[in-house]
């Protein structure tokens, strides 16, 4: 990758799971080469057949990745590597060196994980500075963001740029973070339905609802400061802190901490089974898959529609 260009054109997807799957569905999707490489020959197996799948729940026809056998081949012309293996720190730690040791000195490295930190998987990295987190939200090929973080900020910037030429919508965290942005957000909101659940509040089905028919549909548009900014009405965001921060506190205050053992565990469980209706996951992935499209497709139209006026 020049340091003019964000052009990459030859992508090697490390780890033929859940996330290297979409992930190469989406970049197949946008004329990119996908070279992918597992040391599960189950895994490399099952691979293309899964990427096909997920490439028809984008609307586009499938192409084929290269499989291969082994890292070393895998890595051969590399500009971008993507990292998907296990969030274990003592593997990442191990195969980003690896990968380091083997691939063009040029290619850049990114890695999937969720929560780790950039400082804690990169010890014993040759480059660590050349290895940035690319986190996607799940699934890769649906869902737009992007969250990035490297102690390069100018390498990062580069990768901004060419995530958001691929169609996706980076963020840059400015200080690493465990969990990043979007799952501490997330993992905040689970604390309290699991809390909720514990206090017998209300049932895991209602619990659902009260999100997805309430804020999650403001959540596709706005953000938390966006909405509380409208949550002031004319006064906007001045209005909501001067005349609502307050009881925000109160709701602060009467947060919970649920604890988790085999209990709540159970609890989950059933009602996620009672919620559910006896769906089969791949029933369930897939009326996902179709709701996230039409909602992107919903939200693309509507900001298209926006320009031409």
């Amino acid at each position: 990758m020049s340091h003019q260009g964000v052009s990459m054109t030859n992508i090697v997807m490390i780890g033929c799971g859940t996330i290297g799957i979409s992930w190469t569905a989406y970049f197949l999707s946008r004329g990119l080469h996908v070279t992918a490489f597992d040391p599960d020959a189950t895994a490399r197996a099952n691979f293309t057949q899964r990427v096909a799948e997920d490439m028809r729940a984008l609307g586009v026809d499938a192409r084929m990745p290269v499989v291969v056998q082994t890292l070393a081949e895998a890595l051969q012309g590399a500009e971008l590597v993507v990292e998907n293996a296990p969030e274990s720190v003592a593997l990442k730690q191990q195969l980003l060196a690896d990968i380091q040791r083997a691939a063009p000195s040029q290619a850049l490295v990114v890695s999937s994980t969720s929560s780790l930190k950039h400082s804690d998987i990169t010890q014993g990295a040759p480059a660590p500075e050349r290895i940035i987190i690319a986190h996607p939200f799940n699934p890769p090929h649906l869902v737009p963001l992007v969250e990035l973080y490297g102690p390069d900020t100018e390498l990062v910037q580069r990768l901004v740029d060419f995530y958001r030429s691929i169609g996706k919508q980076p963020v840059m965290l400015r200080k690493e973070m465990i969990g990043h942005i979007a799952n501490r957000l997330s993992s905040a909101l689970w604390r309290e339905a699991l809390y909720l659940l514990q206090e017998g509040v209300a049932s895991v089905e209602d619990i659902d609802l009260a999100v997805t028919a309430g804020p999650g549909l403001r959540w596709a548009i706005q953000g938390p400061f966006l909405t509380y900014h409208l949550g002031g009405g004319q006064g906007g965001i001045r209005h909501y802190l001067e005349h609502l921060g307050p009881s925000q506190e109160y709701r602060w205050a009467s947060l919970g901490q649920p604890t988790m053992n085999d209990e709540l565990y159970a609890q989950v469980i059933q009602g996620v089974e009672s919620a559910t209706h006896g769906q089969s996951l791949s029933g369930l992935f897939s009326e996902r898959d179709r709701q996230l499209t039409a909602i992107q497709q919903a939200l693309t139209t509507n900001v298209k529609q926006e320009e031409v006026r």
